[in-house]
């Protein structure tokens, strides 16, 4: 830290480039005396004490106190997420809430699940009565007695010794291995697991599992068109859930591959009760058992509810909260992501008490909310809105919000759009973050102060602890992607908290949620939408001046980021670490210019508000000049300590090329809204697309979709990867990408 506030006053007068200092340029630690946001304080206030925890708490525990199995009445009628939303935005006065269900299929359905010893003893060893995750969902109706056979870790090895066929194996290993392995290829009748969910010390929990379904209902998967890698932008796992899930449409790593045969049955213990089974199956003890289970495929619909807020104008634009209710149908998790229905739902109730009341002004913008099934349900809604789309701001995404903190080790993340989709939403909801987060501090400077925490959010009945925040770079894996979409364009950012030891487990109880948290969580958003939904041309430029601020951090990182790829190259690699170290400063101070521009949607005096705009994106120029010089010099520097000549870096022919070439989406790309431009995409014949090969040659190229805007040349989109990915991007690579996008029609250069 130390050496990147040194190397920034240094660069105050680099080149005759001034460094751009603004107030928010500097963390607020540097200012234990001044908190700020965007909002008056007058109004900041009544959003804070208006916000209750206890109220967002409440509606987690009626709705995700523990895991329900679902009734034949809730599939008939409606879900009760629904349910309890639509009650609630009643009795907060939203007159034009609505239940909108799109049929959806049939989905599996538990209705009876047991297993009972009957030789040597007669004992229940896991029933659904006593938790429902104790079933594997896919498991089929059932009636038989079988015995049970240890099988260790679940090795190929292992199950070939215990001779499974015609038995049930109990393992310690992981479900989709050993479903595989014993029911498909070795005739196992079922398996039953008893293994921590994620080596927590947790003996009770038991990690969300299946068996013989290829995708859960409700989830529909993004990822990158026409056979692309990944699918998240930030170079994650695949849209679909919290991170670290695994394979699309398969809710963890307790989720067995689909089989060859008729499906078998899995089960689950928690690891204290199948550590006692484990020990007396590894002794020899023989145990017989009766499996009963009763499972149908029963209809069920997609429920989306929305609301509005609505603005004083309604051309304005909106601005759209998300939060996905349903995880999965036949599962349910207190904090994924009922806390986060929960909080944007408090949000809901915050503006519109106070709005109503007459203590905040009515905002010029549209505020609406948005609850539903992750991807599918808000895809669809999204997919058959495109007039509402198309005069939507931004996203405000809500998932796993309501973690108690210190419980969790965790931090409250915002995560960014990408470069793809440069928003001021990403500065104002960290201007928020930034309010919460270090005024919620108890500091040395102010311990002879009657304020000791100058801006104390505490819910009364909540956890009395500081805010532990990240501002981090984006993530993909939840609803705020939809909005992201290529198809869609509309930027997207994610609150979330993170780590989470309970997500997609039996242990995602309302136990683990704060209200604290929950009242945090809540106003930080309701503050966020506010001051883009009420922002007149003097909020704009107050906006737009810390968006300059904070580049000057993000820029000051790249150049650290430069810094120490220099020092660590030897002599032959040097002039490629140089070359890397200007391509992150140069694509970076892209993006905040592209970020800078994106106020203008808000202005009203295009002309006063743009000459403002033009001189912060000077800086912004400026400053990265000003880097620029200094990682010369470095350079050089280092250079001298390996012995060899500086690095003199002239453009290549294919640089060069690449640097005219300004590709810009078609028409075709919007045209089938969401997700619709896959279709193009796998129109293009498999032969063709197999002449450019990309994947090994570009970090993600969902970003490089985002990116084509028609200003951005191909060169500035290599360096705005690079600067994201760990993994570097080739020109040569990213071409092949954009000659397959196309020769679909959805890119012309």
């Amino acid at each position: 830290m130390k050496r990147w506030l040194i190397g920034l006053a240094a660069l105050t007068l680099v080149g005759g480039a001034a460094l751009i200092l603004l107030p928010g340029s500097a963390s607020a630690q540097y200012t234990p005396w001044l908190y700020w946001t965007f909002l008056p304080k007058a109004h900041m206030d009544l959003i804070v004490g208006e916000s209750s925890g206890e109220a967002a708490l409440a509606t987690i525990q009626d709705i995700a106190t523990y895991m329900r199995d679902r009734q034949p009445e809730e599939w008939a009628g409606t879900l009760w997420e629904s349910e309890a939303m639509m009650i609630r935005l009643k009795r907060y006065g939203f007159a034009d809430a609505e239940l909108i269900k799109y049929p959806a299929g049939e989905t599996w359905d538990a209705v009876q699940g047991s297993i009972w010893e009957v030789k040597p003893g007669l004992r229940k060893i896991a029933s659904i009565e006593d938790n429902i995750v104790q079933l594997a969902a896919g498991s089929p109706t059932t009636d038989l007695t079988a015995d049970l056979v240890w099988v260790g870790r679940g090795t190929a090895a292992e199950i070939e010794a215990a001779k499974v066929e015609g038995k049930i194996a109990v393992t310690e290993g992981s479900m989709m291995q050993v479903y595989s392995l014993a029911c498909n290829q070795k005739g196992a009748v079922g398996i039953v697991v008893c293994t921590p969910s994620r080596g927590t010390d947790d003996l009770y929990e038991m990690g969300w599992a299946q068996v013989g379904m290829r995708q859960r209902p409700g989830g529909m998967r993004g990822g990158a068109p026409g056979g692309a890698p990944g699918g998240n932008p930030a170079g994650g796992p695949p849209p679909g859930g919290a991170p670290g899930q695994t394979p699309p449409g398969l809710p963890n790593a307790q989720a067995a591959a689909a089989p060859a045969g008729p499906p078998k049955f899995g089960f689950q213990l928690p690891v204290r009760e199948g550590e006692i089974l484990k020990q007396r199956l590894s002794m020899g003890e023989k145990i017989t058992v009766q499996v009963k289970i009763k499972a149908n495929q029963v209809k069920y619909n997609q429920e989306v509810v929305t609301c509005t807020l609505p603005g004083t104008d309604p051309a304005a634009g909106e601005i759209i909260f998300s939060a996905h209710s349903f995880e999965g149908i036949s599962k349910q998790g207190a904090n994924d992501n009922t806390s986060g229905s929960a909080a944007i739902l408090e949000s809901a109730r915050i503006l519109k008490t106070l709005i109503d009341d007459g203590r905040l002004p009515r905002p010029k913008r549209t505020i609406r909310w948005l609850w539903g099934p992750e991807f599918a349900g808000t895809g669809r809604w999204v997919g058959e809105h495109e007039e509402i789309m198309a005069k939507t701001l931004c996203n405000i995404n809500m998932d796993m919000v309501g973690e108690w903190l210190s419980k969790n080790q965790a931090f409250f993340c915002m995560m960014r759009t990408t470069f793809g989709n440069p928003h001021y939403i990403n500065d104002v909801m960290e201007n928020v973050y930034r309010y919460v987060g270090e005024g919620t501090r108890e500091r040395i400077q102010n311990r002879s102060t009657a304020f000791k925490v100058p801006v104390r959010i505490v819910a009364p009945f909540g956890a009395d602890e500081p805010f532990w925040y990240s501002i981090e770079t984006h993530y993909g894996a939840s609803d705020h992607e939809v909005f992201n979409d290529w198809g869609v364009g509309v930027p997207g950012i994610m609150m979330i908290a993170w780590p989470d030891r309970w997500y997609h487990t039996s242990g995602d109880t309302a136990d683990k949620s704060d209200a604290t948290q929950m009242k945090r969580a809540s106003l930080i958003g309701a503050a966020g939408a506010y001051t883009v939904a009420s922002a007149d041309d003097a909020q704009v430029v107050k906006i737009a001046g810390e968006i300059a601020s904070n580049a000057a951090r993000r820029l000051g990182h790249q150049m650290v980021v430069g810094l120490e790829v220099i020092n660590g190259a030897d002599a032959a690699g040097l002039a490629e670490a140089y070359r890397y170290a200007l391509a992150c400063i140069s694509g970076t101070a892209i993006n905040e210019k592209d970020t800078l521009d994106s106020v203008m949607e808000l202005a009203a005096d295009k002309a006063g508000v743009g000459g403002y705009v033009a001189k912060m994106k000077a800086g912004v120029e400026a400053l990265g000049a000003a880097h620029r010089t200094a990682l010369q010099a470095h350079m050089e520097a280092a250079a001298k300590r390996l012995g060899v000549k500086p690095a003199v870096l002239t453009m290549t022919d294919e640089e060069k090329q690449a640097a005219k070439i300004l590709p810009r989406p078609t028409a075709r790309v919007t045209a089938g809204g969401y997700n619709g431009y896959r279709q193009a995409i796998n129109e293009v014949p498999a032969a063709e697309r197999a002449k450019y090969v990309y994947a090994s040659e570009v970090a993600n190229p969902t970003e490089v979709q985002l990116l084509c805007n028609g200003r951005h040349s191909v060169l500035d989109m290599k360096n705005m990867l690079d600067a994201q990915f760990q993994r570097k991007s080739t020109i040569k690579g990213i071409m092949n990408y954009l000659t397959i996008l196309k020769l679909a029609g959805l890119v012309e250069f």
